[in-house]
């Protein structure tokens, strides 16, 4: 083994253990997002470069939109995979303000120009009356 070769096999070492650290860094940080309110309903904005419609979940949980992004990207021929650095699994959270009324089950999402928009309606909600107990 020449001196060259061990170069070549510590450099090699070391940019799969880089490539592997940056994929799994991009899949841990969660997905930008902006909470945005109008009159009517609420949208989240999710940065999603490079989803399909295919590749996205939304669920409404606990007061918070949730996403996720499970992206899968086919090999190229001719090359082989040395890590997979654009995100594999991204997922994103957008909670919305305590006093926030929705009504999830008429919810609706648009993926276009690399973002993924989750509009959410406003209900009127009811307001409860509160008063103070009669003194006896």
């Amino acid at each position: 083994m020449t001196v060259r070769d061990l170069a070549e096999g510590v450099g090699e070492a070391v940019f799969k253990r880089v490539g592997r650290a940056a994929a799994r860094a991009q899949e841990d940080t969660p997905l930008p997002v902006d909470v945005l309110e109008s009159d009517d309903e609420y949208l989240a904005v999710f940065d999603a470069p490079g989803a399909n419609a295919s590749d996205v979940q939304v669920n409404y949980a606990d007061g918070a939109v949730e996403v996720r992004v499970d992206r899968f990207r086919a090999f190229r021929e001719g090359f082989d995979m040395r890590f997979p650095g654009r995100g594999l699994q991204l997922d994103g959270r957008a909670e919305l303000p305590n006093d926030a009324l929705v009504e999830p089950e008429d919810a609706r999402a648009e993926l276009r120009d690399g973002a993924l928009y989750v509009y959410l309606p406003k209900t009127a909600g009811t307001q409860v009356e509160v008063t103070e107990p009669d003194d006896e």
